[in-house]
């Protein structure tokens, strides 16, 4: 199974995800999209992937999305990539693409799904940075395979 997160490490929800996607036993690749932002076409491919508007892809907190005015409901979708392509923390994570599509996995539970699993796990909840993540019976997306956490 292939699998790409564009990954903030310095966010919670996005550390919760690719720790998730471990658990699962996949070893995705890791793209600190601040570091490495995609191109335009790549961030407007991820977007519409999702299944979202790139308004709904638009981080607001700790972000200059106030001082840019972004919030203004007539700027197009290309003012609003220009923005995110020269801000890329404006760039909401975590992205994760598999072989079985794409999504913004936030809140983390995201990568989580009834429709698909992984592999069933030991006892009791599972954690992720000290914080319950999901519990025996949970079934994960990113896999899509039989089975459950």
């Amino acid at each position: 199974m292939n699998a790409v997160i564009y990954h903030n490490p310095k966010c919670g929800t996005s550390r919760n995800t690719l720790a998730m996607i471990r658990f699962a036993g996949i070893e995705p690749e890791v793209i600190d999209y601040l570091a490495h932002p995609p191109s335009r076409a790549r961030l407007v491919d991820l977007i519409r992937a999702a299944g979202l508007s790139v308004r709904d892809a638009l981080r607001q907190k700790g972000t200059p999305y106030d001082e840019l005015a972004l919030g203004d409901a007539a700027l197009s979708d290309d003012a609003l990539l220009d923005a995110m392509l020269a801000h890329p923390i404006l760039i909401n994570r975590p992205f994760v693409q598999t072989d079985n599509g794409t999504r913004l996995c936030r809140p983390s539970e995201l990568v989580l799904d009834p429709a698909e699993a992984s592999r069933t796990i030991p006892e009791g909840r599972w954690r992720v940075g000290g914080r319950a993540q999901g519990k025996p019976g949970d079934l994960v997306w990113v896999l899509g395979r039989a089975g459950r956490l």
